[in-house]
């Protein structure tokens, strides 16, 4: 896998101060896309053991809230492999940070296992992980700046431990409009 950029320090791409990893490599290509370059899955640099462990060292900060992923795709089956171990790492050595995952797959998608597209023997336990994913392609005709954490209006914020516990789509209170900005 390869990623595009590490954030450190990010209030942008979820709840609080958060390390953000944007990993290369989708399939999506959606028309306006604020991040086209990490289409190319051999965009940016290789992620490696010594980058894996700035991560998780930058987690450690008891003003950093957690970790955010996105890309790319993180969710794409060959991103997976990586995803996996890596907040394997993050629920042992920072089990405090929260995580948040932003993928254009939907969660009908990435929960059925005959979805060979994004579902893989990874994806789950990827989902077991996650306090938060942000589902769904960003739609340049949906696209509301109100909008918190996400492009457009099509895209879910939702409770991943809840959905799981529900067996179904739980939003989370981070789908109201921001009308801070108003």
């Amino acid at each position: 896998m390869n990623y595009g950029q590490i954030y450190y320090n990010d209030v942008a791409n979820g709840a609080g101060c958060r390390t953000a990893l944007f990993v290369s490599g989708c399939t999506h290509h959606c028309k306006g896309c604020f991040n086209e370059v990490t289409w190319d899955f051999g965009y940016g640099e290789p992620y490696t053991k010594e980058v894996e462990d700035e991560i998780i060292e930058s987690l450690k900060p008891p003003y950093i809230a957690g970790l955010t992923i996105l890309g790319g795709e993180p969710m794409e089956i060959v991103n997976q492999k990586e995803i996996r171990p890596l907040l394997e790492r993050v629920k042992k050595e920072v089990p405090g940070a929260s995580v948040w995952i932003y993928s254009g797959y939907l969660w009908e998608e990435l929960t059925d296992p005959a979805n060979k597209r994004c579902h893989s023997e990874d994806t789950m336990a990827i989902l077991s992980m996650t306090d938060i994913l942000v589902d769904g392609e960003f739609i340049e005709d949906k696209r509301n700046l109100m909008l918190r954490f996400r492009g457009s209006e099509n895209q879910r914020i939702i409770d991943v431990r809840e959905s799981i516990k529900k067996g179904g789509v739980v939003l989370s209170g981070y789908n109201e409009k921001d009308t801070s900005r108003l």
